[in-house]
């Protein structure tokens, strides 16, 4: 197999109270806890993996909520808007959702031939829900209040902005595989033809715009998809000849990974698909456990005496 960036593997962002993150995205939003388990480096705060019912690379979004924080501000060197692929005519029942959850959200729109809803989570984090011009036939989790013909199908793309485009999109282009797809004044679509979803990025360009604030309600960073590690250490190589600074290969239980950052100020990571969310949970138990890196479990009851409770 070619070596090839597969999309979007998983987004990972930043929020301020546990259970508020928990509930927003497992009730109103309806998307499933995949795994429930703790910050690698700050073992007193959770890290929330959600996405569709088997975990694929494409659905999860990931969450550092740590109680307290104050909030980010959106800008310029940041992923700033979330896409979410969601089924054809399903906007209207999303509208009124958000409505009657008093959650801030903007009226469809229309912006590459597509119908879309804005809204933000409870801690100011920014959303799009898309109705695809691409049949979606990815897995969905269904909840009795969200069902699959209103549910996420994982996600549709990402936004990125930037004072000055120029040298990320040349490591979409030039390393990641992606080519541009269209333009709409300030915004251009690059895709990639390796994977049918999850596959758009949007560079918009704010020449004027102040640089963001990483904090609450904003997004760390952005990993792309690859198939195992043997594909992630190409990559690196490829990364290493442009001068950038590049992390070793990280095991993250559930995928390797490595980190970088972009020439536009994004945080990149590389993730593989291997070995996945069911190395340590039944695909029927996903969430269900406080799972802990190994480093930690003999800390367990001091760990879960502090960490918030859900229910």
């Amino acid at each position: 197999m070619k070596n090839e960036i597969l999309g979007i593997h998983h987004i990972t962002a930043i929020a301020g109270n546990a259970k508020k993150n928990y509930d927003f995205y497992t009730r109103i939003l309806g998307l499933r806890l995949v795994k429930k388990t703790v910050n690698f480096d700050d073992p007193n705060t959770y890290h929330f993996y959600y996405g569709d019912e088997y975990g694929s690379p494409g659905s999860i979004l990931t969450f550092f909520p740590w109680e307290g924080i104050g909030a980010g501000r959106r800008g310029t060197r940041q992923v700033t808007e979330i896409g979410y692929s969601v089924p054809a005519g399903s906007l209207d029942f999303w509208q009124k959702r958000l409505e009657e959850n008093n959650v801030i959200y903007n009226k469809p729109a229309v912006k590459f031939g597509e119908r879309y809803l804005t809204f933000l989570d409870p801690d100011g984090l920014k959303f799009e829900l898309t109705e695809a011009q691409t049949p979606d036939s990815r897995p969905q989790w269904e909840t009795k209040e969200v069902t699959k013909a209103h549910a996420t199908h994982g996600f549709h793309h990402i936004t990125m902005t930037s004072n000055k485009i120029a040298a990320t999109a040349a490591i979409l282009t030039g390393v990641l595989g992606y080519r541009l797809l269209t333009k709409e004044v300030n915004r251009s679509r690059f895709i990639t033809d390796a994977v049918a979803h999850a596959a758009i990025v949007d560079l918009v360009e704010a020449p004027g715009e102040a640089i963001g604030h990483v904090a609450g309600g904003t997004v760390h960073h952005v990993a792309f998809r690859v198939k195992d590690e043997e594909t992630l250490m190409y990559f690196r190589d490829q990364i290493v000849k442009l001068g950038l600074n590049i992390t070793e290969k990280i095991d993250r239980n559930y995928f390797y990974s490595l980190y970088f950052r972009e020439p536009g100020g994004v945080l990149f990571e590389l993730a593989t698909d291997n070995p996945g969310f069911t190395i340590d949970e039944p695909l029927e138990e996903l969430g269900t456990h406080l799972k802990l890196p190994a480093q930690y479990e003999s800390n367990r009851t001091i760990i879960e005496g502090i960490l918030p409770k859900l229910d």
